[in-house]
């Protein structure tokens, strides 16, 4: 455990296939309702039959899962919904063994309320410098010490029965750390070394540019720099203390950093900061060519000056899944504009991410597979008596919040749940016909979307690690180069005409009959 990976993989996480894996959804293994490590473990023949290269695990620590479990109580322990650290360290082993390796994901704004440094700090102890800890204004200290806003909704401010605020960039159940402290600068480096020891590959970062703040704690003004709690210059300081303890083990970062300057985009990525960020321009593009081409040479020219691999996303826990967005008349996403009752073609909307799926993994770069959509799973409804995410109380109602995207994976259309689990109705129930999406029936079915995701990620290598060249294409139509592999994808309304090649290697559906890509779809061709 804690060996550096070989020489001549080191560089796996330059192009390789992440697939992220939220737990508690993703298979249950005791049949009590909630996803669990054992569940993870009994699925990874199904992984590496996948081909990845990697799974990102969104939070398995011990938590009251008021976040989705993104409000952590204790990083060395894993949740008891979850399993043990000692079958955590199973999983990472036997995953390895199989050629897979294992991302954590890391929570350094905040921690949960039941953390014992804050429950501490709620007592008096000294622990209150750890946060950020502040009297109220107004003639009684009525109100919040300033005016940010939550990113859940709402104050970012919470009082206390003794008359203090304390800061919280998200729920009230998550306050904010002070990284002005060293004393929470040295734990995040210890919990980096806790799992580098227990033989992780690599760390994603939560929230990652939110992390310092002005210790001035001043309002906010739209449009004054520096911002007072983003992307502060600070932060770099903690980022490249960071590289130093991941270059011990060989291990690599991936930043969650939402920021739409690409010089200062760029910044976390240089070659003592963060390996590789996610991308979220491309994620949150809507179906359109002249969009998604600006996206993709946007992520280029600004990883090129760094030397940094880009990273290609469809969607993730957060956002709304691929096929319910792109079968809707936007086909962007923007948390801002998130509703109920959004109509959506699921016949076009799968159809269209069938063909983002060659497009992103034709790409250079990593590539990130949110668990499910490999199965082509839509957005599901949640009931309002139902829905957990505090994005939806938050919101007062507005928001559906993110549970829609986080159903229990259907694994066997004729079992319990859809194969799930067999005992217990999930933690967030399953729409009626999910078994029809069961991974099962797909593996049978050589058209399925995870028959797609399976030839692709195998065929992936064949574009090497040769620059993107654009090719000539008609209006609303990307067509580039790889290695000598031609990738076309048609956006357009009709089908098009494809470029000399020897031979098809793989499409998004059947070529028209006369060999024309039709719309909606796309095509990888050997050009020599």
């Amino acid at each position: 455990m804690g060996q550096p990976t070989p020489a001549r993989s080191a560089d796996w996480w330059r192009s390789g296939v992440i697939y992220q894996v939220y737990v508690r959804s993703f298979a249950d293994g005791d049949g009590d309702g909630t996803g669990d490590l054992a569940g993870v473990r009994a699925k990874l023949p199904y992984l590496a039959a996948l081909g990845v290269d990697a799974l990102w695990f969104t939070p398995w620590y011990l938590s009251p899962m008021k976040d989705g479990g993104y409000d952590v109580a204790d990083y060395r322990a894993v949740d008891p919904a979850f399993g043990t650290l000692a079958e955590a360290e199973k999983l990472i082993a036997e995953a390895r063994e199989l050629g897979i390796r294992t991302i954590v994901d890391i929570v350094p704004n905040h921690v949960s309320d039941q953390h014992p440094w804050f429950r501490a700090a709620l007592a008096g102890g000294p622990e209150r410098e750890l946060f950020h800890f502040r009297p109220g204004r107004g003639p009684h200290g009525e109100l919040p010490p300033n005016d940010w806003r939550s990113e859940f909704g709402g104050p970012a401010w919470t009082r206390l029965p003794d008359g203090d605020w304390y800061l919280h960039l998200f729920a009230p159940e998550q306050p904010d750390l002070n990284w002005e402290h060293p004393a929470v600068r040295q734990e995040h480096e210890d919990i980096l070394r806790f799992w580098f020891e227990r033989g992780v590959a690599g760390v994603r970062i939560d929230s990652a540019a939110l992390l310092v703040k002005d210790p001035a704690l001043p309002d906010f003004t739209e449009g004054v720099d520096p911002h007072p709690y983003v992307d502060r210059d600070e932060l770099h300081d903690v980022y490249r203390s960071w590289r130093a303890v991941a270059d011990e083990y060989g291990g690599i970062f991936v930043g969650e950093v939402w920021l739409p300057d690409t010089e200062r985009f760029a910044r976390y990525l240089r070659p003592d900061e963060l390996h590789t960020a996610f991308n979220f321009s491309f994620m949150t593009c809507p179906w359109d060519a002249d969009g998604l081409r600006a996206a993709i040479d946007t992520t280029l020219a600004e990883h090129a000056p760094v030397g940094a691999p880009a990273t290609w996303v469809l969607c993730n826990h957060d956002v709304t899944r691929t096929v319910t967005r792109y079968g809707r008349a936007d086909t962007g996403f923007d948390f801002a504009t998130k509703t109920f009752g959004v109509p959506s073609d699921p016949a076009l909307g799968t159809r269209r991410a069938r063909a983002a799926a060659l497009l992103s993994l034709a790409l250079p770069g990593a590539v990130y597979v949110y668990q499910g959509e490999e199965l082509g799973l839509p957005e599901a409804d949640i009931p309002l008596d139902r829905i957990e995410d505090p994005m939806h109380a938050r919101s007062g109602g507005v928001d559906p919040g993110r549970d829609g995207c986080r159903v229990p994976l259907p694994w066997a259309a004729d079992e319990p749940y859809a194969g799930f689990g067999s005992r217990t109705e999930p933690w967030l129930p399953q729409p009626a016909g999910w078994g029809a999406y069961a991974a099962d029936l797909q593996a049978a079915d050589p058209g399925s979307m995870l028959a797609l995701y399976r030839a692709a990620i195998r065929l992936r290598s064949v574009f090497g690690d040769g620059p993107l060249s654009w090719l000539p294409a008609p209006d609303g139509v990307l067509a580039f180069d790889r290695g000598g592999v031609a990738v076309v994808v048609n956006l357009s309304g009709e089908s098009v005409s494809l470029p000399s090649y020897r031979r098809v290697l793989l499409s998004s559906v059947p070529l028209d009959s006369d060999g024309r890509l039709p719309s909606d779809a796309a095509v990888w061709l050997r050009r020599s």
